[in-house]
């Protein structure tokens, strides 16, 4: 629900709100193990309405990656309401494996301002049909509502629905404190997992660090840094 660089691939939507070129980078590390690190750089060029998009994710390790590439597009349809669309292709090979995964699939995403202060979110996650691909991916429909209870402090909620007949309810914060430091928050019924993040800002650069807990495996961290090419 809430502008940002990394949000804006989980919703495109919010890409025709990007107030400027920006880049970035990420790693995250599952649970302290190496061979479950995923790196992933994207970019959103804005022009006029739209924002374009690309994002690049890896995923494991010699014997087993996966790799996957999307572009998006997001637009400003009027002042209340903006879309977005990506397309998705997916690879990924075992060792000793003849055979590679690969898939497509494309997102579609819609954010809605009734207010300044209120954000309706609606994302759908659509895979091509099972015979016209080599792995298994979910439909996956998501909906949330975001909030700004001051000019200061954002919430929001969401809840994500799968054909897998799983129902995911998310919550979540961000402060900014006033000083170029964020404070994020939150908390997820998959695997019970609560959250935490800060952010700080030192233009053109931010960089941000987070961790997410899981009530068997432990720990998942993630550190990135965004690079704002310019300003309008």
């Amino acid at each position: 629900m809430k502008p940002g660089f990394w949000s804006s691939f989980h919703n495109q939507a919010l890409m025709a709100l990007s107030p400027e070129t920006t880049a970035g980078i990420d790693y995250r590390n599952r649970f302290g193990i190496a061979e479950l690190g995923t790196r992933s750089a994207g970019i959103i060029v804005r022009n006029g309405k739209a924002g374009f998009g690309a994002v690049y994710s890896h995923f494991g390790y010699s014997q087993f990656k996966r790799h996957s590439a999307g572009i998006a597009c997001g637009l400003r349809l009027n002042e209340k309401m903006t879309a977005g669309i990506q397309a998705d292709f997916f690879y990924g090979r075992a060792a000793g494996s003849i055979n590679s995964m690969e898939s497509l699939a494309f997102e579609a995403g819609i954010a809605i301002f009734p207010s300044e202060e209120l954000t309706l979110s609606f994302h759908l996650f659509i895979p091509l049909p099972n015979e016209s691909r080599k792995s298994f991916l979910p439909t996956v429909l998501t909906a949330g509502a975001g909030y700004y209870l001051s000019s200061d402090l954002f919430t929001g909620a969401e809840i994500e629905m799968s054909v897998r007949g799983m129902l995911i309810l998310r919550t979540g914060f961000e402060y900014d404190t006033g000083k170029n430091f964020l404070l994020r928050g939150g908390f997820s019924t998959e695997n019970n997992s609560f959250s935490f993040g800060i952010g700080y800002i030192l233009n053109p650069l931010s960089f941000d660090l987070s961790f997410a807990t899981h009530q068997q495996l432990g720990i998942t961290s993630s550190v990135s840094v965004i690079f704002r090419i310019n300003k309008e």
